[in-house]
């Protein structure tokens, strides 16, 4: 599934919580979007292996994906397995899985990588959207890691961009796992979380370029469209009404504040929630709020436009170059 000149392309992650599908025509036009939550990185964290019950749940998805890819005709198409692969001492069992279900030969992004790709597709089409001072800065919180992306934005889709790009071993996952036991959790299991997640976001940080208080900052990811979904109440989700909503600092630390002090099934009951997310979504919005403060942001951009457009557009001739001077 390589090689060809024309034709449908398709980019698939497996993420430490989701697995997600993007299928686009050779113009970019997207022909499918899917995302189903897997949780292959359940435990990971904690006994650095992949459990057989999540690798068979990712299995069967990227079995589901394979049908989407050959009804639309896919001629070229990546699958790229990030965190809990990365972490995981029996990864290859799953990738092998995986090239045996997909016909694709999976990779394994760096952290590196990962940002770089996040930035590219984040920053693709940003329209109008102002940049304000310095380099644009997007965060991708993960389920088991959170990438940290600096740079501008290219004048053009042909131009390429200079990232800087810094992975931290933290996502919702596994900050969950970690420090937030509690349904709810404990105010002192907040503390201690949010103290770790500070002082990795404060060390990553100095190896980034400089970034200009009230600079431009892009949130990816599904606590982030989450947070978003809740805020504007929707019932059922739709990316038009996610995509490139602006979240101020307050509405961030009210939404932590709120779920926090309720249990998974409070939260699983709002308009805007989705199953699979309840139990780890005060960790990611734990992380978001660290990062707006660290960084001194007081507004966050929510973008739909993600690590698979990176991959598309990669896929159809477009790359990020990443700066990990």
């Amino acid at each position: 599934m390589t090689g060809e000149s024309s034709g449908p392309v398709a980019a698939i992650d497996c993420g430490t919580n989701s697995t997600r599908l993007l299928v686009a025509d050779r113009d970019g036009t997207v022909l499918e979007r899917r995302m189903r939550i897997t949780r292959l990185g359940e435990d990971v964290d904690a006994t650095r292996m992949l459990s057989r019950h999540a690798v068979a749940r990712t299995i069967a998805v990227l079995g589901e994906y394979r049908g989407l890819m050959d009804r639309h005709g896919v001629v070229r198409a990546r699958l790229v397995a990030t965190s809990a692969a990365r972490d995981a001492t029996n990864a290859g069992e799953f990738l092998d899985a995986a090239r045996e279900v997909t016909g694709v030969v999976p990779e394994i992004l760096s952290g590196h990588e990962e940002g770089a790709l996040s930035f590219a597709g984040a920053t693709a089409h940003l329209g109008d959207v102002a940049i304000g001072p310095g380099p644009v800065l997007v965060v991708d919180i993960g389920g088991g890691s959170t990438e940290l992306a600096a740079g501008s934005p290219p004048a053009s889709s042909s131009a390429t961009a200079e990232v800087s790009a810094v992975s931290l071993d933290l996502g919702c996952v596994r900050v969950t796992e970690r420090f937030l036991s509690g349904d709810p959790p404990s105010a002192d299991e907040l503390s201690e979380a949010r103290r770790t997640v500070e002082a990795q976001l404060i060390s990553a940080r100095a190896d980034l370029p400089p970034l200009a208080p009230g600079g431009l900052l892009i949130g990816l990811a599904g606590t982030v469209s989450t947070l978003a979904a809740l805020e504007r109440r929707l019932t059922d989700y739709e990316r038009a009404a996610v995509h490139h909503v602006v979240l101020g600092r307050a509405t961030v630390a009210h939404w932590l504040e709120t779920l926090a002090g309720e249990d998974s099934g409070a939260r699983l009951a709002r308009p805007g929630m989705v199953e699979g997310r309840a139990d780890v979504i005060v960790g990611g919005a734990l992380i978001l709020d660290a990062v707006m403060g660290v960084f001194e942001r007081a507004q966050c951009l929510v973008s739909e436009d993600d690590i698979l457009d990176g991959l598309a557009a990669g896929l159809r001739g477009g790359r990020a170059v990443l700066d990990e001077a």
